[in-house]
């Protein structure tokens, strides 16, 4: 998996006490190696994980290596960006998109 400075790579095994039991809301990248969406969001996301470190969790999920959540939440594209809050998806959105665009999105749910 192409991973992102800055942001966490989280498996089946760990995401529901890495993003599930999270404190602070978590923006959750279902992401692949063979995904060039994807690749482009890695800038995007890095630079998101330290621009809303004290507000956000970023991290990232990769789908080939983790079944059991993928399918938990039913992603079928990629990159598909999901804000848990408090234990519960509330947003999901589909595909790659600038920062600026990510950053309207989210202030909705944070």
């Amino acid at each position: 998996m192409i991973k992102a400075a800055g942001v966490a790579e989280v498996t089946d095994a760990d995401f529901e006490a890495e993003v599930i039991g999270s404190e602070l809301p978590v923006l959750v990248e279902f992401t692949a190696d063979w995904c060039p969406p994807c690749r482009q969001m890695g800038p995007v996301l890095t630079s998101l994980a330290a621009q809303e470190g004290g507000r956000l969790k970023v991290v990232q999920l990769d789908v080939d290596t983790n079944p059991l959540t993928t399918n938990a939440y039913k992603v079928l594209s990629m990159p598909t960006f999901m804000v848990f809050r408090a234990g519960e998806p509330v947003r999901s959105m589909v595909g790659a998109r600038p920062k600026r665009r990510l950053l309207e999105e989210l202030s909705e749910v944070l």
